[in-house]
């Protein structure tokens, strides 16, 4: 869920690929001259919005991916000043904000980004068609607006998606936590596994004693066995100084602090979970020196973790979803993803089937490893898929995500690890 940074190496195939481009709109009324070139602070928040002179009518709101303690500059577009130009060469306008605040900002994000998109219409003009796209923790902000503001927003996409919702997510957190717990113990000094301290930091809490135990070869099986028991891809788990299993643990320990402290208590559970590994993975990690089994039953003893209910109420209150989609939506997701799990696209999947609304939704995937690493063309043909939905009503069919661009036609994610 940390900021979205797209590859802007191919720029060039995205303008190759834009084959669903809209011509200027006649019904597209700007309040003032263009191009629009506008940076400032509204709502308590910064926000960029850009208007290419060329204006096609549709306006790109961009929601972005997680921001730790600092916050960064407002992108208006996946792949940051580099991708809004290349929309803007294709007519597009562009707009995006920081919210209000950094860390785990999802009410924050809602808010803003729908205060930054009627301030577009009221300073700029009125949009033919708003599409809202988020990347990692910017994809629950497109989950939940498209289903609260339907009137507002005529489509939207989401990139590496929490799409099981934050309730479950976090408690992969827990789960990751706990098994770090049996393998190699959880200091003291960072708080309980359910209830981390406060004011943790990775930096200078954390990272050195993980750093000290992973370089240790005889410690390679006890981390093995919490990648497996999580679900977690092997490809690029161990990759320093900054990949999953650092990438996860930051999640649980420093972020989720910040996240109890914005709730007001715990967040996470484990009370309806069972931990679990196949055959296949207990014989490996027996060969490995680790007696998986006891592991495993050590975890599913300590299925006891209770969230405090107001705190864990707040967190489904802006990042849970009811699948009663109004209006289309898109997803892409890599076919390996150790931060944002692509099973999560498998549980959204079951949310909107079972509320019925199945036609709105298109899940697409690439074949890569990585969070939200996507090409310039992939992004550019989910949107182009989107255009022609709007346009024609007819939902995309599997053509519009071909092989020959990176997409896994027939893709079925993993279920989820709990």
């Amino acid at each position: 869920m940390s900021k979205f940074i797209c590859k802007v190496t191919a720029l060039l195939t995205i303008m190759f690929f834009s084959f669903v481009l809209q011509a200027p709109s006649a019904r597209s009324q700007a309040h003032i001259e263009l191009p629009v070139d506008m940076e400032g602070t509204f709502n308590k928040a910064d926000y960029k919005i850009r208007v290419p002179e060329n204006w096609n009518g549709t306006l790109l709101v961009y929601a972005h991916g997680y921001y730790g303690k600092f916050p960064d500059e407002p992108d208006a577009a996946p792949g940051g000043e580099a991708g809004e130009n290349a929309l803007l060469t294709m007519g597009y306008a562009v707009a995006g904000t920081s919210f209000r605040g950094t860390g785990w900002a999802v009410k924050e994000g809602i808010q803003n980004t729908l205060a930054l998109t009627n301030f577009f219409r009221g300073q700029v003009g009125n949009p033919d068609r708003i599409i809202l796209w988020g990347f990692s923790l910017g994809s629950v902000v497109a989950f939940k607006s498209i289903e609260k503001y339907p009137g507002i927003y005529d489509g939207a996409i989401a990139g590496c998606a929490v799409g099981a919702g934050a309730p479950m997510n976090w408690d992969g957190a827990l789960a990751f936590s706990l098994a770090y717990d049996v393998a190699l113990g959880w200091p003291i000094s960072w708080g309980s596994v359910g209830d981390v301290r406060d004011d943790l930091d990775f930096k200078t809490d954390v990272y050195p004693i993980l750093f000290s135990q992973v370089t240790n070869p005889a410690n390679i099986g006890l981390f093995e066995f919490i990648r497996l028991v999580c679900g977690l891809p092997y490809d690029e788990f161990y990759d320093l100084p900054s990949y999953w299993l650092f990438k996860d643990m930051l999640y649980a320990t420093e972020y989720r602090a910040e996240l109890e402290r914005r709730a007001k208590g715990p967040v996470t559970q484990n009370l309806d979970h069972v931990y679990s590994l196949d055959l296949a993975d207990i014989a490996y990690l027996n060969s490995l020196g680790v007696d998986a089994i006891d592991l495993l039953f050590k975890m599913n003893a300590r299925r006891n973790i209770e969230a405090r209910l107001p705190s864990r109420k707040y967190m489904e209150r802006y990042s849970d979803y009811s699948g009663k989609l109004k209006r289309p939506v898109i997803t892409i997701h890599n076919k390996e993803d150790g931060l944002v799990l692509v099973a999560n696209e498998g549980v959204y999947g079951e949310t909107v089937f079972l509320a019925g609304k199945e036609e709105m939704l298109i899940q697409t995937y690439v074949d890569s490893v990585g969070h939200c690493t996507f090409e310039p063309a992939q992004i550019l043909q989910v949107l182009n898929a989107m255009n022609f939905w709007l346009d024609t009503g007819i939902k995309p069919g599997p053509g519009w995500f071909p092989i020959a661009l990176g997409f896994l036609p027939g893709f079925i994610p993993p279920l989820w690890p709990f």
